[in-house]
């Protein structure tokens, strides 16, 4: 088995100037997801991760990184930042107002999620961080750059997908980290504990998906 950028990524050359203001308003003590993606565009899918893991991890908040560019995506199928900000303001809403959605990446200039994960984590000391995914992003998540480095820096919770469960179970990531996994009985200890520490948590499954609104395909039935 082999596993993609697994050495330490290098650190970037930091925040953007004038990039301090980011609205976040974040506090030592609160228990904060992170939950990045393109939002290409923002979906129910997304909404049930996000409320999943508030939920079950007992978050203050939940942010929703809306990235400039996902490096594993092609531009040409990106929409423009403003539609897919406004796209995840409009389903974050829906889950309720502890949902933020930011611009945080393209305001101090990072473009992969562990620098962005270690710029928070700088700025914001004593505020339990969780890195929020689906499981569809576990099963590629050993292709992000530095993705060892992210397990090792915040505790990571993985959401059930459509389609993901058994593939991301054995993905290279969740292989590598096995010993580490909690069970997802005690997800509510995720925030507080020291990284690395993951948990895998299965709800009702949500089959939206940004690529099938993309291409216009048929959704459930009652869906929308």
């Amino acid at each position: 088995m082999s596993f993609f950028h697994a050495g330490p990524a290098p650190k970037g050359f930091g925040p953007r100037p004038g990039a301090l203001r980011d609205g976040l308003d974040l506090h030592p003590g609160m228990k904060v997801g992170l939950f990045g993606g393109s939002f290409n565009p923002a979906h129910d899918g997304h909404a049930h991760v996000a409320e999943t893991a508030m939920r079950r991890l007992g978050l203050d908040r939940v942010v929703w990184l809306v990235s400039p560019q996902n490096p594993l995506k092609s531009s040409h199928e990106t929409a423009p930042l403003a539609e897919r900000m406004a796209s995840a303001r409009a389903v974050a809403a829906k889950v309720g107002p502890a949902m933020t959605v930011s611009d945080f990446e393209t305001r101090i200039g990072t473009r992969w999620t562990i620098d962005t994960v270690r710029a928070l984590t700088a700025r914001y000391p004593g505020v339990k961080f969780v890195w929020l995914m689906g499981a569809d992003n576990l099963a590629s998540f050993h292709r992000w750059r530095g993705w060892t480095d992210i397990m090792r820096l915040i505790p990571v919770a993985v959401v059930s997908r459509p389609g993901s469960q058994l593939d991301s179970r054995g993905a290279p990531a969740a292989a590598r980290f096995a010993r580490f996994r909690i069970p997802a009985a005690q997800a509510g200890l995720l925030p507080s504990l020291k990284a690395p520490a993951w948990t895998y948590l299965t709800a009702p499954l949500n089959p939206r998906s940004s690529t099938a609104i993309r291409r216009g395909e048929a959704l459930i039935p009652g869906d929308g």
